[in-house]
């Protein structure tokens, strides 16, 4: 694997875990005491964490030809 590519795994594997903890925030008792505002916006980053996700997905998929 090239060193880009190591790289773009790498990214993956720590923005799938920043996706996992904010998942278990969101579910969690302390997400509903914030205000709704804010629990649209938390919410709204993690649909754009996860479409970044499956984009990077994609992009490993294409390293094997």
């Amino acid at each position: 694997m090239q060193p880009f590519q190591e790289r773009v795994v790498a990214e993956l594997k720590d923005l799938d875990d920043k996706i996992s903890k904010l998942q278990v925030f969101i579910h969690g008792g302390m997400f509903n005491a914030l205000p709704s505002q804010e629990q649209e916006r938390m919410t709204q980053q993690l649909s754009y964490m996860q479409g970044y996700s499956s984009v990077l997905k994609q992009r490993i998929e294409a390293f094997t030809p």
